[in-house]
């Protein structure tokens, strides 16, 4: 058996020492980066809800809408949109040829405030 608590605390820290990370690369030119870090961030914190929702080990997956799905999330129609552009940021293992193209500036901007906000939805929900 595993402690709960502590796996949601794990996973929250995570989400929030990773959106600090996203501000960084961000405000560093490192749009690409800071966008893949605001992935992590949305993934982290919705892996503590599974968690919660589930009583189980998080599964290491990165798809934020198979996650979302395991912790019954109720979401607004904008954040379960922002999810799925967020998911074009999850880099991992990507050869460079299948990077998503870069948004400009505001929209590196907008989707940091949209992944601030989310979180806070998230976390509210633990």
């Amino acid at each position: 058996m595993f402690d709960i608590e502590k796996q949601i605390n794990y996973w929250t820290r995570g989400a929030e020492n990773d959106v600090e990370t996203a501000e960084l690369l961000i405000s560093g030119k490192k749009y690409l980066e800071g966008l893949f870090f605001c992935h992590l961030t949305i993934e982290k914190i919705v892996k503590a809800l599974v968690v919660k929702k589930t009583g189980q080990l998080a599964p290491k997956s990165h798809n934020l809408g198979y996650l979302s799905a395991l912790a019954n999330l109720e979401l607004a129609e904008e954040h379960t949109l922002f999810m799925a552009v967020l998911m074009k940021y999850q880099l991992e293992g990507r050869y460079p040829e299948y990077y998503p193209k870069l948004p400009s500036i505001e929209i590196v901007n907008e989707y940091f405030m949209k992944t601030k906000l989310l979180l806070e939805c998230l976390r509210s929900m633990l």
